[in-house]
């Protein structure tokens, strides 16, 4: 990651997600980032030690290959099955419960964030991720989940937001599973919050009550629309009662009515996709010797405790950051790994290098300004 030190924002940023990725401990939990720009959906292996601290301004991690991503697996040709959907959503919820156990908001879920290895699923890409704001009169930066897939709180200005974005956001996958097409696809944030509005109806303002001034101001300026919700009937063959049940409690338009995990979780439509997934899919299961299969006493285990970021309330400038950083990168390695080398002057380092991630499907979190 060259130039990670440019301000003190991004710095504390970086060691946040680096102190993350060492923090997990959950199979449908990667702890795999981009670095140097690289398409490589990356079990964090080892970190480079950097030289002197002097010179410390790139952060260079090793890390496994993955097969594939989500995004790749929805438009190939491939079939997907009613369980393949089932356990696909059944995975990313399984690896959000243990995220938000450890009061993480991913803050940018979205199909080419969700990793994949023979239909083992794992979310990854912590890089706009930060520990819940439990204060509502703290305000949070916008600037979070990719446009497709933003919560329509945060499309309005909310200035305060909870655990409810991200479920928004596995909401949106999950149509785009059974419709193998983006859900909510639109050129602008302000269209994008039209095209939510075109599937659950204009909102009431006790629905909107935590958009800003502007933003309710531009809803009710808007002709009201009825809600289309047996629309989503059309997605496809595998858009039962069950499958548009789970779908529209996701995709409540209000955030405090919204599902949570643990209630999606509990839904009868993914009682199929955790039986196929701990069957014979996951590691907290073992097969006997007879042929039978010991089942874990917790099929969605939660963190041990929260992540803690309270030592980012004690970096005030760039030297405290890279001096921290330093000394966790080497304490990580003394501990249980071993450090790499890389040769620069390889062909396959240049290669590396200078790759790049484009997918002209992707938008940037696009915030709007409503004031």
């Amino acid at each position: 990651m060259p130039n990670v030190f440019q301000t003190l924002v991004s710095s504390k940023r970086v060691f946040r997600e680096l102190r993350m990725l060492c923090f997990f401990k959950h199979e449908n939990v990667s702890n795999r980032v981009f670095f140097l720009s690289l398409s490589f959906l990356l079990s964090l292996l080892s970190l480079l030690p950097p030289p002197r601290l002097f010179f410390f301004k790139e952060i260079y991690v090793i890390t496994e290959l993955m097969q594939s991503d989500l995004h790749k697996i929805i438009v190939s040709p491939q079939h997907l099955s009613a369980d393949h959907v089932k356990v696909f959503l059944y995975q990313i919820l399984r690896g959000l419960t243990y995220l938000m156990s450890s009061r993480i908001l991913n803050e940018n879920i979205y199909v080419n964030n969700l990793i994949d290895d023979m239909n083992l699923l794992q979310i990854c890409d912590f890089g706009l991720a930060r520990v819940e704001e439990p204060d509502e009169n703290k305000h949070m930066t916008q600037e979070v989940v990719t446009q497709y897939y933003r919560a329509p709180e945060l499309l309005m200005g909310a200035r305060h937001y909870t655990q409810a974005v991200d479920v928004w956001s596995v909401g949106c996958i999950f149509g785009e599973l059974l419709g193998r097409r983006i859900l909510f696809q639109a050129q602008s944030p302000v269209q994008q919050l039209e095209r939510i509005t075109d599937l659950l109806g204009t909102p009431n303002l006790e629905d909107m009550r935590y958009a800003c001034e502007g933003a309710v101001t531009h809803m009710l300026r808007r002709p009201s629309k009825p809600p289309a919700l047996p629309a989503l009937y059309t997605l496809s063959s595998h858009a039962t009662h069950e499958a548009v049940h789970l779908l529209t409690q996701m995709l409540a338009f209000d955030p405090d009515k919204r599902l949570s995990v643990t209630e999606a979780l509990a839904h009868p439509y993914l009682d199929e996709g955790r039986l196929r997934y701990h069957s014979c899919m996951c590691t907290c299961c073992a097969s006997t010797n007879c042929g039978g299969r010991q089942y874990t006493h917790d099929f969605e285990p939660t963190a041990p405790h929260a992540f803690d970021d309270t030592w980012e309330n004690e970096l005030h400038s760039m030297s405290q950051v890279k001096d921290r950083l330093h000394k966790f990168i080497l304490s990580h390695l003394a501990r249980d790994r071993v450090p790499l080398c890389i040769n620069p002057m390889s062909a396959a380092y240049k290669s590396f290098a200078s790759s790049t991630v484009a997918h002209p499907s992707e938008l940037p979190p696009s915030p709007h300004q409503w004031d």
